[in-house]
């Protein structure tokens, strides 16, 4: 069965099915629909927590084994898979598809991926996950929906925002939901429940750092490396988690590589940004990032920072660090800092 996420929390106060599917591209609502998910599970007595990560190399016999291990003794278990590509090939499928089946008393099975195109939604392994248990899409806030967004959100920490708040937070954070939910956290923190006016918005964002992910992004999109790198020593002075920054450079590389391959169709650059969503104050930062790389380029930085994302993620060995400073070095350099 499909689950609109909007739905999710109401559905989970019933008894589990024996899998889900969260699929989406918007990290912040795809991790709040997997929390809810897992912590729906503890109550209902799923004690223990198993998690694969599909990776290069993965051996699905270990997933396939994980509902024929059980002892008599044995607690109630979540078995979680991600797939970092939503595309878990013939044996990824087939693994799957028999845990699925499998799944029930004793075993949720919980999968998460990015957001799945038509093609890989009538996949096999989603038809299965889909038949037995719920498929939650979790679909992004559009920027006309974010300041209702932004005010519910807000309400439910205990703010109670006047109009022109809110849309002095929607302005700053310009589509990004983790961005959003960090500024609301802050005002909470700093604030405490009740009224919050434009005012309160703006004494908080002097009171935070000015080392952020958000100017990070555009230092480099602006093409100042130095200022880039000394925001980036910034923000792991801070002790923001690696994730968030590689998350936010991946998703301004997806929206350059998005423009970059609409232009080598012929596609006119200001067309391409109104449908790709840029907000007007970032054009101009947008089209000269878009001016230095090749859509090869970006292809290559994306691929860099699924490095980075695993090695931030303790799933491989690399130094996500030094990953991030090289992929900011080249997006800000150019064509020349790539090759």
């Amino acid at each position: 069965m499909k689950i609109p996420a909007n739905k999710l929390p109401g559905h989970l106060k019933q008894p589990l099915l024996p899998c889900y599917l969260v699929s989406g591209d918007e990290p912040l609502l795809v991790q709040e629909a997997l929390d809810a998910i897992r912590g729906a599970a503890r109550e209902q007595g799923y004690s223990d927590r198993d998690l694969y990560v599909q990776m290069a190399g993965f051996d699905w016999r270990e997933l396939a084994g994980a509902g024929s291990n059980l002892s008599l003794f044995a607690t109630r278990r979540l078995v979680e898979l991600r797939l970092p590509t939503g595309k878990p090939g013939r044996d990824g499928g087939a693994a799957i598809t028999e845990l699925a089946e499998r799944a029930g008393d004793d075993i949720v099975f919980v999968i998460s991926a990015p957001k799945l195109d038509r093609n890989a939604a009538s996949a096999k392994w989603v038809k299965s996950v889909e038949s037995r248990g719920g498929f939650v899409q979790v679909w992004p806030v559009g920027l006309r929906e974010l300041p209702g967004w932004i005010n519910a959100r807000m309400r439910s920490r205990g703010l109670r925002p006047d109009p022109d708040a809110v849309r002095m937070i929607a302005d700053r954070v310009e589509g990004n939901l983790l961005a959003a939910d960090q500024e609301i956290e802050k005002l909470r923190l700093l604030h405490g429940d009740g009224a919050v006016s434009a005012d309160d918005v703006v004494a908080a964002v002097s009171d935070s750092s000015r080392f952020d992910v958000y100017q990070l992004a555009d230092a480099a999109l602006a093409g100042d490396v130095r200022r880039a790198l000394r925001i980036l020593a910034g923000v792991r002075a801070e002790g923001i988690d690696a994730v968030v920054v590689v998350w936010a450079l991946t998703r301004e590389l997806r929206v350059l590589a998005k423009l970059a391959a609409a232009i080598e169709q012929g596609t006119n650059l200001g067309s391409a940004m109104q449908r790709a969503g840029v907000w007007k104050n970032r054009e101009n930062l947008v089209r000269a990032c878009v001016g230095r790389h090749r859509l090869s380029d970006l292809h290559r930085l994306i691929q860099a920072g699924r490095e980075a994302d695993a090695a931030a993620k303790g799933q491989s060995d690399g130094d996500a660090w030094q990953l991030l400073t090289n992929i900011i070095w080249q997006l800000a350099a150019g064509a020349r800092a790539a090759a």
